[in-house]
């Protein structure tokens, strides 16, 4: 039997990864509201601020950052992230900035269009920065709306991300019938098998 021995500050280390996250998203969302561009927090940390509405213990933690702004606002995107030491980079079509020379683009921030299609194949486009609410310290974007994203991407962690909100009592047997007939059928399914 192996014994796995944990360093003594292990925990300490977990717990500087979520406090680098936390401090990334609200730097970027402060220069983005210093500059007046509209923005939403989409993906996981959007995921987790719905979550913590309900029961804060059931957040599921993410080192990346989404952020869903309108294509006709990426220069001033650029002016306002760059001001507070983040550094753009495209790279495959992704748009993102990464912390300072050091920062790695897995710990960066994404941005996702307004309105485009995250992927050519999905049959629905992003939404619209409108469709989200202010929040205590940024704006998120809500519910349903993010649910399809989720629905779109259907990777394993927008699965499990999707039965995070089931857990919680935020999506209920009544939500398949608010999407298209696919999303419907695959948010049906996690309903059925909240297990996974």
């Amino acid at each position: 039997m192996t014994i796995l021995t944990l360093r003594p500050d292990t925990l300490d280390r977990q717990v500087r990864v979520v406090e680098r996250v936390r401090e990334r998203l609200l730097r970027a969302a402060s220069a983005l509201e210093a500059k007046n561009v509209l923005y939403a927090v989409v993906g996981g940390n959007a995921v987790g601020g719905w979550v913590a509405q309900i029961d804060e213990t059931f957040v599921r933690q993410t080192r990346d950052i989404d952020i869903l702004i309108r294509r006709e606002d990426l220069e001033a995107v650029k002016s306002a992230m760059t001001k507070v030491g983040f550094e753009y980079a495209e790279t495959s079509g992704i748009h993102l900035f990464i912390d300072g020379p050091t920062g790695k683009p897995s710990e960066g921030v994404r941005l996702l269009f307004a309105g485009e299609k995250g992927v050519p194949e999905y049959p629905l486009p992003n939404p619209d920065v409108t469709e989200s609410l202010p929040g205590e310290l940024f704006r998120i974007v809500e519910l349903e709306p993010l649910v399809r994203m989720k629905l779109l991407s259907n990777r394993d962690k927008d699965r499990t991300h999707i039965r995070d909100l089931i857990g919680v009592g935020l999506i209920d047997a009544s939500w398949p019938q608010r999407f298209i007939p696919g999303l419907a059928a695959r948010l049906q399914g996690m309903l059925d098998t909240p297990n996974g």
